[in-house]
């Protein structure tokens, strides 16, 4: 049953909690491009990819080509963001993670984040044996709530959707996991407990999980 069992992480609010980090950056690119930032526009793009908040929640533009360039901006303004101020893993998370390692159920990173962002991440944090793979904003072409992510991200590990649980935290990610029949664990770092309902398990950090829990014999 192991090797068919999976650990599908989201990253942003999960793994680290970059939202200021993000918000930032919308905030200079904006500065930069001389663009209006609509009020409340983080809270609703949160969790979806640049490629649906540019054109969708910003009305910046809806040309392909100009939004290649502000998203691959946007995401070097990140980067140089998290140099500045450092960025450190969510508490519960780093144990979680060797409790996954040592019961052999493997991990991998699924999120609408770009690939360059999280392997930075994963470098600073020491994270990198922790996650046997990586499924990032270049991997898919849909992005959440559509469960295309998550179903990469178990092929990617060999692990069947019904025995996989994914860690999420945006209420667009919830429903992805849902769509992949998958179980959702749901941690409550952007949005509130009530907010969160509709996931199988609600926390307010990974550690308070057990390995029984979620996969019961």
């Amino acid at each position: 049953m192991s090797s068919k069992r999976g650990a599908v992480f989201d990253w942003d609010g999960v793994i680290i909690n970059s939202a200021a980090h993000h918000e930032e950056s919308w905030t200079r690119l904006a500065r930069e491009l001389d663009k209006p930032l609509p009020d409340g526009h983080f809270k609703r793009g949160f969790g979806m990819k640049n490629e649906v908040i540019f054109p969708n929640i910003l009305h910046w533009t809806s040309d392909p080509v100009e939004i290649r360039i502000y998203s691959l901006r946007k995401e070097a303004i990140y980067r140089e963001i998290v140099v500045e101020k450092g960025v450190k893993p969510l508490p519960g998370v780093e144990s979680w993670l060797k409790n996954l390692r040592a019961e052999n159920i493997p991990c991998v990173v699924a999120s609408s984040t770009h690939l360059e962002n999280i392997t930075t991440t994963l470098e600073v944090l020491g994270f990198e044996n922790y996650f046997a793979a990586i499924v990032s904003a270049e991997d898919v072409k849909k992005g959440k709530p559509d469960p295309e992510v998550f179903l990469t991200a178990a092929k990617k590990i060999g692990a069947e959707p019904a025995q996989s649980v994914v860690f999420e935290d945006a209420l667009v990610g919830i429903s992805a996991g849902k769509a992949a029949g998958m179980k959702v664990v749901a941690v409550a770092t952007t949005e509130p407990k009530d907010k969160l309902a509709h996931a199988d398990w609600v926390v307010d950090q990974l550690d308070e999980l057990s390995i029984a829990q979620l996969w019961p014999e």
